[in-house]
């Protein structure tokens, strides 16, 4: 950068443009080696924030340094937040980030703080419900206006570098924020003051004017039924997203029925998405979300979280209705995740890049012409069954898919194979999408529970390890003081964990003590929903998204509404029941209450954001509990194979394998010697000990319904 630019930056950065002529300015403290006017993000462990380390923007990254610089300086607070693997961060990153004269405007007008959302969802969840309050849709990046306190009082998402898509210029937008903050502080910080008031009472916990129903997740499901694709499966219109706590509601009531119709939409979701172009159908894994109605063009960034759902969608679907389509989808995406997500230790990293080489997609497309050369007269296999043509799908080139394809038998299946293979060694020569690399405890959690799930159901022993060597990862190296962080990289750790961390890895625990038997998986559960009852309950039953020790921000943010993923409300409330049910601690039941009642005020008149409650709901509602008494697992097997076929996430059961008693919500079930047998509890009773599997299939039938 010329000498000259860097001087008129350092003089604009001593101006306080608000503060009176004869006000004294700490000028030396503002121009301290803390605050030199240049970029702080190098020694960040962040990806993403490391991505805009060599940007002309003074970028800080969040904390109590860069509030106190805008106080000093009078300046208003420019957040950016996004993400690694996001689109149009990078394309607003290229247009203005890494323009010199953009970036001039932003370091001369505010203080220039970055955030990782994934690193951050804490300070992500706050502003965006801020922004959403402003009437706008949010995504990323979001563009907030904040006051040197941090309550914001406007902002955006991408803003173009001049005008266009109807949208004013970044440099015009900041001219006018600013000019507005000089001149009518007042207005901006009124309106800061009703956002304030806004999020300070979405912070508020629920209260339930009526109390939850058996109906109403049979209700839920039949009103979103109404916004079924019938065509192409999910929710109707574009952009389509694979809304895992959406589909599972449908999952959950078809009560194992694959022709009702709620299993029909389920299963018709889950297949559309298998075939579509949003799934890599050479290297596997699922992209964010499809631009179109009929999930063809993806935005080609992958997410550990939406691989983890899927997964688990895929093993339901599976034993709802075993095509192999269902097995082969599991079995790829798995083979993607150690292939290209796993990290040294067996903990898997966050997501891959959309963009590589400065273009969308450009990794994952092809042209007629290169498989023509790589394949050769086998080309014309491939193209009928993975939709090539001459002129393309996406901007000239061909997104792979099976959408339109004519049915394939596994014969046809097995000659494709060896061409998939060949292009997919062509693919690895090419230059590869980034990949962000920190490994963070929630999204861990979701993909830990669903190879666990995965290697039950198809007794698994590879994904079994797989599991438990990524929860080991999390246990022991993000593990302060029995407490968790959220994220860790290169030794490098973000703490205290969110309640998401919590809510996800309890379940992976429980899940994994189901498979395994292993009593450490379930102390670590019981530990984990301690630390939850402690640091983060809210006094009313429910829980707050941050830790009472964590960085105080201008409202303490709550996790009761689903985003990509299902809230962390969510996830404790399931985790609650089945600790409860898998430890025998009827204490726990009222937490259940107590949460269900705090969830169920708002969740009861909301079709958006509240489906993950009524799937933990229904696991409340309606669970059901085996306990196999045998002389050691191998004698349990047939009883487990019954298990294994049911298609209900509702289900808990343990082996107990030692002469002791087992209890369910109270009731003692005694123990005995002698053959194996089972015995199924509902809320309501427990049956009597069955001596053979078939009971127990016809007991899990009848009690489905």
């Amino acid at each position: 950068m010329p000498a000259g630019k860097r001087e008129n930056r350092v003089r604009s950065l001593r101006h306080c443009p608000i503060c009176s002529a004869d006000m004294p300015l700490d000028t030396d403290r503002v121009m301290n080696q803390q605050w030199q006017p240049r970029n702080l993000l190098a020694n960040e462990s962040s990806p993403y924030l490391r991505q805009h380390a060599d940007n002309p923007v003074h970028w800080r990254p969040w904390g109590a340094e860069a509030l106190a610089e805008a106080r000093a300086t009078g300046k208003p607070i420019l957040l950016s937040v996004g993400y690694a693997a996001c689109h149009w961060c990078h394309v607003m990153a290229h247009e203005s980030f890494e323009n010199d004269a953009i970036a001039a405007v932003m370091n001369e007008l505010f203080v220039n703080v970055k955030v990782d959302r994934e690193e951050r969802p804490d300070i992500d969840h706050i502003y965006m419900a801020a922004l959403q309050a402003m009437g706008e849709q949010g995504g990323w990046p979001m563009t907030m206006f904040l006051d040197p306190e941090g309550r914001p009082f406007w902002g955006g998402t991408y803003f173009p570098p001049e005008r266009r898509y109807g949208r004013p210029g970044f440099p015009e937008i900041m001219r006018a924020i600013s000019n507005a903050w000089h001149t009518e502080p007042d207005k901006l910080l009124q309106n800061g003051a009703a956002l304030q008031n806004h999020l300070q009472a979405l912070s508020q916990p629920g209260s339930a004017q009526n109390l939850p129903v058996p109906e109403d997740v049979a209700h839920f499901a039949q009103n979103l039924l109404t916004l079924h694709d019938e065509t192409n499966g999910g929710i109707r219109g574009a952009p389509k997203f694979p809304n895992a706590p959406l589909t599972e509601v449908w999952l959950r009531a078809a009560r194992g029925d694959a022709g009702s119709r709620s299993g029909k939409a389920f299963l018709h979701t889950i297949e559309r998405i298998s075939e579509g172009g949003i799934y890599d159908h050479l290297g596997g894994g699922l992209s964010r979300y499809s631009v179109d109605d009929r999930w063809l063009v993806p935005h080609f960034e992958k997410m550990l979280y939406d691989n983890a759902h899927y997964l688990r969608a895929l093993v339901w679907a599976f034993k709802l209705d075993a095509k192999p389509l269902f097995r082969r989808r599991i079995e790829e995406t798995i083979r993607w995740a150690v292939r290209e997500m796993q990290m040294p230790g067996g903990a898997f990293a966050s997501s891959l890049d959309a963009d590589s080489e400065g273009e969308e997609g450009r990794f994952y497309v092809w042209s007629e012409a290169e498989i023509d050369r790589l394949l050769g007269p086998d080309a014309g296999l491939l193209k009928l069954h993975c939709g090539v043509t001459p002129g393309g799908n996406f901007e000239g080139h061909t997104i792979l898919n099976r959408l339109e394809a004519p049915p394939a038998d596994e014969a046809t299946e097995a000659r494709l194979n060896p061409l998939r293979d060949k292009l997919l060694a062509a693919r690895e020569q090419r230059v590869r999408p980034g990949l962000d690399d920190k490994i963070l405890a929630d999204w861990n959690g979701y993909f830990i529970r669903a190879l666990a799930e995965a290697a039950f159901a198809f007794k698994s022993n590879e994904w079994q390890a797989l599991a438990e060597g990524a929860f080991r990862f999390i246990a022991e190296s993000m593990n302060d003081g029995g407490k968790l962080s959220h994220s860790w990289r290169e030794g490098a750790s973000v703490r205290p964990a969110m309640a998401t961390d919590y809510g996800a890895m309890i379940n992976a625990a429980l899940t994994l003590y189901e498979i395994t038997g292993k009593n450490p998986y379930l102390d670590a559960a019981r530990a984990w929903q301690a630390v939850l009852d402690a640091d983060y309950a809210d006094g009313n039953g429910g829980y707050f998204m941050t830790s009472a020790s964590a960085e105080a921000l201008i409202t303490r943010p709550r996790a009761d509404m689903d985003e990509a993923n299902p809230s962390g409300a969510s996830q404790i409330l399931e985790g609650l029941v089945r600790l409860a049910t898998l430890s025998g601690d009827d204490r726990l039941l009222e937490r259940v209450w107590e949460l269900t009642q705090n969830l169920h005020g708002f969740a009861a008149n909301s079709r958006y954001g509240v489906a993950g409650y009524f799937n933990a709901l229904d696991t409340v509602q309606r669970q059901r509990h085996v306990t196999i008494q045998a002389r050691d697992r191998a004698g349990a097997e047939s009883f487990l194979d019954e298990i294994r076929r049911v298609a209900d996430p509702a289900i808990t059961f343990e082996v107990v394998t030692e002469d002791k008693p087992a209890t369910f919500f109270g009731v003692e079930i005694a123990a005995v010697s002698g053959d194996p047998q089972a015995i199924l509890c509902t809320q309501q009773a427990c049956s009597t000990p069955m001596k053979n599997a078939a009971e127990l299939a016809a007991a899990l039938r009848s009690s489905q319904a």
